[in-house]
């Protein structure tokens, strides 16, 4: 196959299998190596984003997909009578985060983290396909594992993890503590009728 042909079956592939695909399943599905199946995908992604039509291929991660534009989404889902969906709560949010930061992750982990049971929301995660169960953990008891998922990077406009924003560091993690301290004891402090 000369690259016009392969491009051409990249493309058609991505176009009819709908979701996410592997630079790997693709390589081997082409008989090539992943190294060049990156280059070709990269190269029609190019072409496939800079010809304006209502069609667009992304990168999530390892990953390759054919998708629509953004501007058009509103006629989509006015044509497929697809309901907008409702945006995730600030729990939902807050578990996303603690899981796309720190993944693989156990709900126990998260539940640590926020002190709450997360149960709910992270079963409403899954069914919205942002997370995924990833393995089990070599714990007593085998607890699951969960991690992100493409539908998470593509729904974020991210590519792959190292894109999201930086956590903020540990110094300014520690003033943050330390205004935070200083004002619980300011407040605690008793004033002269106390006295």
């Amino acid at each position: 196959m000369e690259i016009k042909e392969y491009k051409a079956a990249i493309e058609a592939i991505l176009f009819a299998n709908g979701e996410p695909i592997g630079a790997d399943r693709l390589a081997e599905l082409l008989e090539l190596d992943e190294e060049t199946v990156h280059r070709l995908a990269g190269d029609l992604m190019s072409e496939i984003n800079t010809r304006g039509g209502g069609i667009m291929m992304v990168r999530l991660d390892e990953q390759y997909q054919l998708c629509t534009r953004k501007e058009y989404g509103d006629l989509i889902r006015r044509a497929l009578d697809i309901r907008r969906n409702t945006p995730l709560s600030q729990a939902a949010m807050e578990v996303l985060a603690i899981v796309a930061y720190n993944q693989p992750v156990t709900k126990a982990f998260v539940e640590q983290v926020r002190g709450v049971d997360c149960s709910a929301v992270m079963q409403g995660l899954v069914q919205k396909n942002l997370i995924e169960e990833c393995g089990r953990l070599e714990l007593p008891g085998k607890p699951l594992l969960y991690g992100t998922t493409p539908v998470f990077l593509r729904s974020f406009g991210v590519s792959k993890l190292d894109e999201l924003p930086p956590l903020p560091q540990k110094e300014e993690q520690a003033r943050m503590v330390e205004t935070t301290l200083e004002e619980v004891i300011d407040r605690a402090e008793p004033t002269e009728n106390e006295e």
